[in-house]
């Protein structure tokens, strides 16, 4: 009777999943994310003792936790030979296999696509085939996106990611579990899937790199490749270091005279509050990145890197809770922070408001009176359908095209208001009168 346990530790703000699995005594685990305290602490509540620590490629979108548990817990680093890390590992190709305790075994298959030194690792029980873990190759319904080490290379990975799925196909059984790290909405994938679990045999039956011929897949995965986060850039040189366990105590404590000269040496003041309570009342100049979206993909995205960064929450675990978020995309010491309301932010003046309204709101304004409307969705949503006479500045591009915003009262609209929230406290902070328009966008589609 088989003990093995196989238990996945989701980042579901940044789409991505690592793996912890043992035998009920030793354990190993796939792709950690950097806050490798609450992996030591799914360890210690299953009573086992972490061994190895494999990695399936150099991540592009998180700062991996990979060398700091290794170096908590005695485990052998496995991360690919080719692969120019400056820490110390053990290096493995593809063929090699490595013993997890009395019944485990890993086998590295080399998996070129997502990056040229991409590995797979499957996993064997009493030689019994259980599964493999795919990490940016083969994904649920998808594939990891091939163009993220630039154009340069994108006409090649996206081959090798074809030949490398098939490759899985061909090399594991049909009840082999399928364990990726990338498409529970990251940006590493090229297309999302619903799915949570899959196996070999489903993914002959609806994946593209399985059922499309090489021609066919290629035109189709680069034809749906849109802009990935700018932050991207900076998790690959991060993650070649060997990045240690972050710091996630508190940092100094800002008061209302401390925030204003923060936002006056053009410092980010983040406001962590839902886009509703924002709205309703907030520091004047302080933009609005709600932890109750995507919030470190958007801050990460946006902010010029090298930014101070101050956090405003209700509540000192909300501030703790972003802090968690932002060090796994490598900005590891917020500035400042402060928590309450935002009477207590603005000392002697009083909360700035932003309106809200809906898409029919909008509809009947444009009836009466010229607005600017602003869609700060991305290119491919905006293929799809947009309002007329709509200006289109993607999200992620409004803070250098500030100037190409007509002249006017702005309302700002995304798919459902969280990106529209961000983008109209962006052009408040920049002194422009603004509206958000907090709505599902079918609702808007004959405004």
């Amino acid at each position: 009777m088989s003990v093995l346990r196989i238990l996945p530790i989701d980042t579901p703000t940044l789409g991505d999943r690592g793996y912890l699995v043992h035998d009920g005594s030793v354990a190993f685990v796939v792709d950690p994310q950097r806050d490798i305290d609450r992996i030591l602490a799914l360890a210690d509540a299953e009573g086992v003792r972490i061994t190895h620590v494999f990695e399936t490629h150099i991540h592009n979108d998180y700062v991996t936790g990979g060398s700091a548990l290794a170096g908590a817990t005695g485990a052998a680093y496995h991360v690919n030979a080719e692969d120019p890390v400056t820490f110390e590992r053990v290096a493995v190709r593809d063929g090699d296999e490595i013993a997890v305790g009395d019944t485990i075994r890993v086998r590295v298959l080399a998996t070129p696509g997502h990056t040229f030194t991409h590995l797979s690792y499957a996993l064997f029980e009493d030689d019994r085939p259980v599964g493999v873990f795919t990490g940016g190759s083969l994904l649920y319904g998808s594939v990891g996106r091939p163009d993220l080490l630039g154009p340069a290379h994108t006409g090649a990975l996206v081959r090798h990611q074809y030949a490398s799925a098939r490759r899985l196909a061909t090399e594991l059984p049909d009840t082999a579990a399928v364990y990726p790290t990338h498409g529970f909405g990251s940006f590493c994938s090229a297309t999302q899937s619903e799915a949570s679990a899959s196996t070999i045999a489903t993914e002959r039956l609806g994946n593209p790199a399985l059922t499309r011929d090489e021609e066919t897949f290629v035109a189709e995965l680069l034809a749906g490749l849109d802009a990935w986060p700018a932050y991207y850039a900076h998790m690959a040189p991060a993650n070649l270091v060997g990045p240690e366990e972050p710091d996630l105590s508190l940092p100094e404590r800002a008061d209302a005279d401390q925030l204003r000269k923060r936002l006056a040496a053009g410092e980010w003041v983040v406001d962590l509050r839902n886009r509703v309570a924002f709205a309703a009342g907030h520091l004047a100049g302080t933009l609005n990145f709600g932890l109750d979206g995507s919030f470190a993909t958007y801050l990460g995205w946006l902010i010029p890197w090298g930014t101070p960064v101050t956090l405003l929450g209700d509540t000192r675990e909300q501030v703790a809770e972003a802090q968690r978020e932002l060090v796994r995309i490598g900005i590891d010491r917020p500035a400042a922070y402060a928590t309450g309301s935002p009477w207590q932010w603005v000392g002697d003046g009083e909360p700035a408001m932003l309106p809200r309204a809906t898409f029919a709101d909008l509809a009947q304004v444009r009836h009466h009176r010229r607005v600017v409307v602003l869609d700060v969705r991305r290119r491919l949503e905006w293929s799809d359908g947009h309002l007329d006479d709509a200006v289109h500045i993607p999200l992620h591009e409004l803070l250098d095209r500030l100037d190409e915003v007509p002249d006017g009262e702005v309302w700002v609209h995304c798919a459902a208001g969280y990106r529209s929230s961000i983008g109209a406290s962006i052009l408040a902070a920049a002194g422009r009168r603004v509206v958000t328009v907090d709505d599902e966008y079918p609702a808007g589609a004959v405004a």
